[in-house]
């Protein structure tokens, strides 16, 4: 009987200590802590990342809270932060549900592919693994079949879990615009002058990039496809800003109108090769359906491009709208 009352003993000490273990808040010097567990660890190598981590436990007791509770092959690789007042056994279940620590990238409308590889490579917590690769090899790598890159990538916001690879958040705005291209295509107009979906995706980065105001968007794409459906030039800046690259300074200047590049859609008819930028959703559908419309042309009312435009249906009152709201003249 005195035996059996010294093991309910060792076994309630015991009890009380494991539940010290896996129930105290555990102190964090810096008030958070970060961490990540590679690939493979085990429960030892994962408890020793923790205490390496400046959080105050143990890796001997993590460890065992571990084995007792029947979690050594469940640790799950991954990126976690702990803030204050976590427990071991919180802690202990962040690992084995992972569950985690993300970070955010938000990709604008209007940027082109260039800026978002920028934005990729700047992101502190993903694997950069995208970085050495050309145009080319990434677009292989991520199942694209286009022979280039632009437009090809959904603009939105896009949670990634830390420490992941940059190629898994483009291979899902690869694959968000695929979607969206195909939903807007099969909704379209049925007697739009474009032949493909990516017709389409060309179209409509041209539309983001020339709309300065969200509500011209329509209006806009309606203007362009006029002009496609009589051979007139599209005649749109940005196409031929996108075909200086490097070159443009910021001022377009007329012999830059006049020099020939596949994306100058002064000197050649038609939509351009490629996109010339990564529209969003709203540009799509404005592409998609745009209204009916006998307008050939707008202007801004501000110079600096962001206001509301002014449409006109001749070239004479296109003359008188740029005299007014670009030249300053009544």
């Amino acid at each position: 009987m005195r035996l059996l009352f010294k093991l309910l003993s060792i076994i309630a000490i015991l009890a009380v200590g494991v539940a010290w273990i896996a129930l105290r808040p555990l102190p964090m010097p810096l008030g958070t802590a970060e961490f990540s567990v590679p690939p493979g660890a085990t429960l030892r190598r994962a408890a020793q990342t923790v205490e390496t981590a400046g959080i105050d436990l143990p890796a001997w007791q993590f460890e065992l809270l571990g084995r007792l509770l029947g979690r050594a092959t469940r640790i799950k690789a991954g990126s976690y932060e702990v803030s204050g007042q976590t427990t071991a056994l919180q802690l202990l279940n962040q690992l084995t549900r992972g569950e985690v620590s993300q970070g955010k990238l938000v990709l604008v409308e209007g940027r082109t592919f260039t800026q978002f590889r920028a934005l990729l490579n700047e992101a502190p917590d993903l694997l950069h693994d995208s970085r050495d690769l050309s145009d080319a090899a990434l677009l292989i790598h991520i199942g694209a079949h286009e022979f280039h890159p632009e437009g090809l990538f959904f603009p939105d916001t896009y949670w990634y879990d830390k420490g992941s690879s940059d190629l898994a958040v483009l291979v899902r705005a690869y694959h968000a615009m695929q979607r969206h291209l195909a939903a807007t295509w099969a909704a379209r107009n049925p007697d739009l002058p474009l032949k493909t979906p990516y017709d389409m995706l060309i179209l409509a980065s041209i539309v983001e990039k020339e709309t300065g105001l969200a509500s011209d968007r329509p209006q806009v794409a309606a203007v362009f496809v006029n002009r496609l459906r009589i051979g007139m030039p599209l005649q749109t800046d940005p196409t031929v800003i996108y075909g200086l690259g490097k070159k443009f300074d910021g001022n377009l200047r007329r012999i830059d109108l006049q020099m020939d590049t596949p994306w100058n859609t002064y000197t050649r008819r038609g939509l351009p090769p490629t996109p010339i930028a990564l529209p969003g959703l709203a540009a799509l559908q404005a592409a998609a359906r745009p209204p009916s419309s006998d307008k050939l042309y707008f202007v801004a009312q501000s110079r600096d491009g962001t206001g509301a435009s002014v449409f006109s249906r001749t070239l004479e009152e296109h003359n008188q709208a740029v005299a007014k709201y670009q030249r300053g003249k009544n």
